[in-house]
């Protein structure tokens, strides 16, 4: 009976560890695994996974060919682990093989906000005491400030000039507040020290900066930079794009980044204009390309799946114009928009010059097994020799839709 009773014991440990096992599975499986893949026409969905997963379509065998033959078309896949486990149910699309020139090269970004974005405040020393027009009536830091009293304002001196002259009359300010619009009044205050009707806000109106060019798509003529958007850094504000441009640029110095200090490269404007600013998202900027691009090649832009924990290089410039292969290892961690891969530079040249990666270096494309599948977005402050990046694939999709919106139909057509 005693040995009965130790088997039927070993046998429950054994099968509850069975389960547990398989319930780890899972949750990794289902964390680990995106909800939306893209696949190359005529090709088929392969992931690679620590845990045993296969995909099987949703519908019958002999119509799966037909879904994968058309770009555009876009069905539904099942995820089971070891082949048998339902865990979750993964969208697919079907895409045209696209390839990009491959770029590295440092740009000059000049952008000109929708309005003015508030980026503090400060109190105006009033007669009956110190007070904050703007802020008591709602204004936050963050918002854009589009118009007041319905006249369209561009830059800090427009708003300075409006308010001057509201002698103490209400100010019809409309703001965009967390990407909506709305309208919001105060009365301005009479400085004791200078005599004038201030709101108490501190306002910018433009951004300048030097980033690096990751790719340029024949097929849109559209460049992509960055891997990340251009926010204010006072408050962390995508800027809401009015206008702007990218100019060519020359690296001129670089400061190496230590253990708790991020490094940085320092570039200057070489004037010529390469695009019109577009678009500013969160997984980089684009601009419509205004002058001829040479093309030295093109790469083929790899599909998340295809991208592997291995080695790869990082193409970026240092010094002038000129950009350089360095090695870097490479880990997928699919995680947010702008860290989908973890990097971590090897190449003694750059490890020795700039510490690894730097501010500036934002964009850089990230190459394994001869395709693009990313860029660098940010670096580590604690360890400068990692950092993070985007899928180039992200990046292609905010490309398109910036190609699509700027070109006809018939014209991208004939550009594939």
């Amino acid at each position: 009976m005693k040995t009965v009773r130790i088997i039927v014991k070993t046998v429950a440990v054994f099968f509850s560890f069975v389960a547990l096992l398989i319930f780890a599975s899972l949750i990794y499986v289902n964390n680990s695994v995106s909800n939306f893949y893209s696949v190359n026409a005529g090709e088929f969905l392969e992931l690679e996974s620590v845990v045993p997963v296969r995909v099987s379509y949703c519908s019958e065998e002999n119509e799966t060919v037909s879904y994968s033959e058309k770009a555009g078309n876009t069905f539904k896949m099942d995820l089971k682990v070891l082949g048998v486990i339902p865990v979750k149910q993964i969208s697919v699309k079907v895409v045209d093989k696209m390839q990009v020139a491959v770029l590295g090269t440092p740009f000059g970004i000049k952008i000109y906000t929708e309005g003015v974005l508030v980026v503090g405040f400060t109190e105006v020393d009033a007669v009956k005491g110190d007070k904050n027009p703007a802020k008591s009536a709602g204004i936050k830091e963050g918002d854009f400030i589009v118009s007041l009293n319905t006249i369209k304002v561009y830059t800090n001196e427009d708003v300075a000039e409006i308010i001057k002259n509201s002698d103490g009359e209400p100010v019809v300010a409309e703001i965009i507040h967390q990407g909506k619009k709305k309208t919001i009044s105060f009365y301005p205050a009479k400085s004791k020290s200078s005599g004038c009707y201030r709101a108490g806000i501190w306002v910018k109106d433009s951004s300048a900066g030097i980033g690096t060019m990751t790719f340029y798509s024949p097929t849109y003529n559209v460049v992509a930079g960055l891997g990340h958007g251009i926010c204010d850094s006072e408050t962390g504000t995508l800027f809401s794009l009015s206008s702007g441009e990218f100019v060519t640029a020359d690296i001129v110095s670089y400061k190496k980044g230590v253990t708790g200090e991020a490094g940085e490269l320092s570039g200057v404007f070489a004037g010529k204009k390469i695009a019109d600013f577009s678009l500013n998202t969160n997984n980089g900027v684009y601009g419509d390309v205004t002058c001829d691009i040479v093309l030295n090649g093109l790469m083929t832009v790899a599909l998340k799946q295809e991208v592997r924990n291995a080695k790869g290089y990082i193409l970026t410039t240092i010094d002038g114009n000129q950009p350089d292969y360095y090695t870097c290892n490479i880990k997928v961690r699919n995680q947010g928009d702008t860290q989908n891969l973890l990097i971590e530079v090897t190449d003694e040249r750059l490890l020795n010059t700039t510490g690894g990666i730097v501010q500036g270096m934002s964009g850089s494309p990230i190459i394994q097994n001869g395709k693009l599948i990313g860029a660098v977005t940010h670096v580590l402050v604690d360890n400068p020799k990692k950092g993070y990046g985007i899928f180039a694939e992200t990046m292609l999709e905010s490309a398109a839709g910036v190609g699509q919106r700027l070109a006809p139909a018939d014209k991208l057509k004939e550009a594939s």
